[in-house]
């Protein structure tokens, strides 16, 4: 038996690296999966991988209501009742001095990130059984700053941290834990991306060698080691805790 078995799960951008990872140990551990993301082509890709009965896909802007509407009523429809929302959808926006940072942008990062993880709360949760648990994927840079001129994603990873301390305490009466999820730098290729963007700032120096050499235990993360710490809150293993930010970050916030 696994720590997901029966558990009807969404996890949006489920077709990115950390959400496929999740959507693997998730299917891998008994649960059925709705992964959402925004391209179709993604998505299949996504499915093909992982080649299972217990995961589907839907093809969804996250920032739109409807939409939310539309992925949350497929995951009903095909599974049941959700156990387990895994808001995780993000974008990147740009890295520049902040007199320079586009509005624009600066609009679509904030979309992603806090209205979406508020819209899938807001209409996720009556479609949610008691007990379940919500995961919102925020980041190291949403408890601390960064001069680094990515004003959109840090401003828009501290406040996912306020939507779910606010979630957290309504949810409290149904039984449902509220979490955000703080990953460091991951190798992977939206991180890489942040990371160009912090060199070319920086006059050309080696943004991924710097962090690592902030980092701790000197290396990025592995998807697949953040898709466990989603586990974790996703599961009866944290039965107690709610209203929190669970750090995997190598120990930069220590």
């Amino acid at each position: 038996m696994g720590v997901l078995d029966g558990k009807v799960c969404v996890i949006t951008g489920g077709a990115g690296s950390v959400g496929l990872a999740s959507a693997r140990v998730f299917v891998r551990e008994g649960g059925k999966v709705m992964i959402v993301d925004l391209r179709e082509a993604d998505l299949q890709r996504a499915a093909a991988e992982l080649n299972s009965p217990n995961a589907a896909t839907f093809a969804a802007d996250v920032s739109k209501a409807d939409d939310v509407k539309g992925y949350l009523s497929a995951t009903v429809r095909k599974f049941g009742k959700i156990d387990v929302l895994f808001s995780n959808a993000g974008n990147q926006g740009v890295v520049t001095p902040v007199p320079d940072y586009p509005d624009d942008v600066f609009d679509s990062v904030i979309a992603v990130h806090v209205r979406g993880a508020f819209l899938a709360c807001k209409y996720g949760l009556p479609q949610m059984n008691d007990g379940g648990s919500i995961i919102i994927t925020s980041s190291i840079v949403g408890v601390k700053g960064d001069g680094g001129g990515a004003v959109a994603y840090v401003t828009a990873k501290h406040a996912q941290v306020g939507l779910m301390r606010s979630v957290a305490k309504g949810a409290a009466r149904r039984n449902i834990r509220v979490n955000t999820l703080h990953p460091g730098p991951i190798d992977n290729e939206f991180q890489l991306r942040i990371e160009d963007g912090i060199g070319k700032l920086m006059g050309g120096k080696d943004a991924t060698a710097m962090l690592n050499e902030a980092i701790p235990l000197h290396r990025h993360a592995r998807p697949d080691e953040i898709a466990r710490s989603a586990l974790y809150l996703a599961s009866d293993q944290s039965s107690f805790t709610t209203g929190t930010t669970l750090m995997v970050d190598g120990g930069m916030s220590a």
